[in-house]
């Protein structure tokens, strides 16, 4: 039986628990003691990247399992099938977001005193402020009901104490605020950038592009508009989609914007590594402007917001999403 068992649900997940267990800091695990189980998603070009990050996290001698727990009706139960021993096995849990409602549902099944969490994204600046405030841990863009129940019991899982250690490994650090007991140490991308750069660097500027739209927080037309906007007025010359953009609404980009569309293999981090990259990276507010920066380190792009998106947003858009794409720029 591994002494770690990880659950992650997407590519970003999948490399950050890779810089856990291989990058240069102490008291990294053994990789070989390690099982990785990717709960596969729908959408086609998350499950393509996921087999690529697999086939990476095997060549560094990582134990790695796809499970199908949404594509077919059984895949739950066939999921819970294989991975209840395992849960129970495990001294440590590696979880890639708390707030995955297929997560919650694993994690009584758990007996690990040993919890960390390895996303980067919302679920970092979120968990800290659930935690601490002892609220059901339930994404911030969908606070508008009432909490279910598996929310409430994961929210009590996650929380240091009576035995229990948290760790959150993130980039993220000097804004993280965690309860007694919760230790957060630093990804520094250590281990992408020794696996894959320094990449070439070519004169010019490429846009990075978000999910906001299929998030329903900006109307996609609006979305399409506004970022060709931005690329003429930027010169861009390339645009990096989000994996979960949809190809109707980056057809329309490409018609208005002239930007080539580029739908990355592999998490932009290692797709930007394995180069060529432009020496200007522009983004709308995303997680990218803090994991960028340390993954480009010392190369000489420049990575920087092209637009404040809030005036964007749909009307009905709650205040707390508002607030955390602020708080993304500014952490």
């Amino acid at each position: 039986m591994s002494e770690t068992l990880a659950l992650v649900e997407s590519p970003a997940q999948l490399l950050n628990l890779l810089e856990w267990a291989l990058g240069d800091r102490d008291g990294a695990p053994d990789p070989t003691r390690c099982e990785v189980a990717v709960l596969l998603p729908l959408d086609t070009l998350t499950r393509h990247q996921l087999r690529g990050m697999a086939d990476l996290a095997r060549d560094e001698n990582l134990v790695v399992g796809l499970y199908d727990v949404r594509k077919v009706p059984v895949g739950f139960t066939r999921t819970l099938t294989a991975l209840t021993p395992k849960l129970a096995g495990a001294g440590r849990l590696v979880v890639g977001d708390p707030f995955s409602g297929i997560i919650q549902r694993l994690l009584p099944l758990s007996r690990a005193r040993d919890i960390v969490l390895v996303d980067d994204g919302t679920a970092t600046l979120e968990l800290s402020r659930g935690l601490l405030a002892g609220r059901p841990l339930v994404r911030w863009h969908r606070m508008d009901g009432r909490a279910p129940a598996a929310a409430a019991r994961a929210g009590r899982r996650m929380t240091p104490g009576g035995g229990r250690r948290l760790e959150v490994f993130s980039c993220l650090t000097a804004s993280l605020r965690l309860p007694p007991g919760g230790v957060a140490s630093s990804n520094t991308y250590s281990w992408s950038r020794r696996r894959f750069g320094p990449p070439l660097v070519r004169p010019g500027i490429d846009m990075i592009g978000t999910a906001l739209a299929e998030t329903g927080l900006i109307d996609p037309d609006r979305y399409v508009h506004e970022v060709a906007s931005l690329a003429h007025q930027w010169n861009a010359e390339r645009y990096y989609a989000h994996r979960r953009e949809s190809p109707e609404k980056l057809h329309l980009l490409a018609e208005q914007s002239e930007m080539e569309i580029v739908r990355p293999e592999l998490p932009l981090e290692l797709e930007l590594l394995r180069g060529p990259v432009t020496e200007t990276l522009i983004s709308l507010p995303s997680t990218v402007l803090h994991t960028l920066p340390l993954v480009l380190a010392g190369t000489g792009v420049e990575i920087t917001v092209c637009a404040d998106v809030t005036g964007w947003l749909e009307p009905d858009t709650p205040a707390r999403a508002v607030a955390f794409l602020e708080e993304v720029i500014d952490a």
